[in-house]
């Protein structure tokens, strides 16, 4: 008789804290002294994006923290508040502090990495390691759509409309399925909630601050790769191969300022690389935190 296999059925916690006046909701698991994994979502999602990743990570010897920025999921920011990515930095800063994370590691996605890669760059002696997926630091790795997504300007007739298109139930199921295989093993779940996300009041012109302000990451590329170079902390780049937005030269070109990085491109998958390669994924990142630790 075959021995049954060993489950590890993860306890993952939803909590809020207050961090200057903002609401953060989080999800969090693993021990509360073990080394930290920040999980940091992109768009137009939050950190439900990470729910699966955190249940499939359940035996790993380390505490898994994802919060929602303002403007997404279920965190709540005051009236006024300004939608930059500066802005943005600023709570999920504000929030490592407010739970005391000394030292982590970082999961950055997306809207994730010009998050996390600022606050890499404010606390450098902070990170202990680096996951990236699908999250750009170097111009080589933007695609056409790209490219012209961070050109356009508010104040040209029609760029407005254009952005807001996106916010679509249409345009939200288009960055989950274009450039995947097998569009059956993307859950309708996550985009139909942050379709839901979206529609709540004020998300729509919350979201529109942060896509006219996208172009001010594209001004900080230097700066991170200059931090990538000087903190040589291991380096972990997994990537969905039809990503619309984020080509695989983006992956690539960590190597340059990090090149012992481990860079892993997946045919098949697209920009929520997750949604359909978790099996692929799940172990090397597995593997990653295990030698972190």
């Amino acid at each position: 008789m075959t021995a049954p296999r060993t489950l590890t059925p993860t306890a993952v916690r939803h909590r809020t804290v207050d961090v200057a006046g903002v609401s953060v909701a989080y999800r969090e698991s693993g021990p509360a002294d073990a080394p930290v994994l920040l999980l940091l979502h992109g768009f137009p999602t939050s950190s439900h994006q990470f729910a699966r990743l955190m249940d499939t990570l359940g035996g790993t010897p380390y505490r898994l923290i994802a919060p929602d920025y303002p403007g997404f999921g279920r965190t709540r920011a005051p009236e006024g508040f300004t939608y930059t990515f500066d802005r943005l930095a600023d709570i999920v800063e504000g929030f490592t502090d407010a739970l005391g994370l000394d030292r982590f590691a970082l999961y950055v996605f997306d809207f994730g990495a010009p998050v996390g890669l600022r606050l890499a760059e404010r606390r450098p002696g902070r990170v202990t390691g680096l996951i990236v997926q699908n999250g750009n630091a170097y111009e080589e790795g933007l695609s056409d759509v790209a490219r012209e997504f961070t050109a356009l300007r508010r104040e040209v007739p029609g760029n407005e409309e254009q952005v807001r298109g996106l916010f679509t139930e249409e345009g939200t199921r288009f960055q989950y399925e274009t450039g995947v295989a097998d569009p059956t093993l993307v859950s309708p779940d996550g985009w139909t909630l942050d379709v839901h996300y979206l529609g709540l009041p004020g998300r729509a012109d919350a979201q529109a601050d942060l896509a006219f302000d996208y172009a001010s990451n594209l001004l900080r590329y230097p700066a991170w790769q200059a931090w990538l170079r000087a903190a040589q902390v291991p380096v972990l780049v997994v990537w969905g191969a039809g990503d619309p937005f984020f080509t695989p030269a983006g992956a690539k070109a960590y190597l340059r300022d990090a090149p012992d990085a481990e860079v892993h491109v997946f045919e098949g998958a697209g920009h929520f690389a997750l949604e359909t390669h978790l099996p692929q994924i799940a172990p090397l990142i597995e593997n990653f935190l295990t030698k972190l630790a």
